[in-house]
């Protein structure tokens, strides 16, 4: 008894490899032109941001000891006490009648 030999599809790997080449060149042409325009655009951003930072570094320290001075001033005048007593509206308690005196009332 033989065995038959297993079936196979022929193989092609230069056929693969030309539609593999085809493949990336297409995506090349594709794609190059608006991959280079965004990596341009950052590069000039950047560029143009560097010339700034000096200027931005300066700014953001003034930004900093411009919010810590109003949050000194406001926490000073929140802290001051009038010089008056303040009337809340409450009412008032009345005395209590000292009930430990057992002399005759007047």
């Amino acid at each position: 008894m033989t065995t038959p030999a297993p079936s196979s599809p022929p193989s092609r790997p230069r056929a693969t490899l030309g539609a593999g080449a085809a493949a990336v060149a297409a995506c090349a042409v594709c794609c190059a032109g608006p991959v280079l325009a965004v990596l341009g655009g950052i590069g000039a951003a950047s560029a143009v941001v560097a010339v700034w930072v000096p200027a931005l570094a300066v700014l953001a320290v003034a930004a900093a000891a411009g919010v810590f001075w109003l949050r000194r001033r406001r926490r000073a005048s929140a802290c001051r006490t009038a010089p008056a007593p303040v009337d809340m509206g409450l009412p008032a308690v009345a005395a209590r009648p000292d009930l430990t005196d057992t002399s005759p009332p007047r």
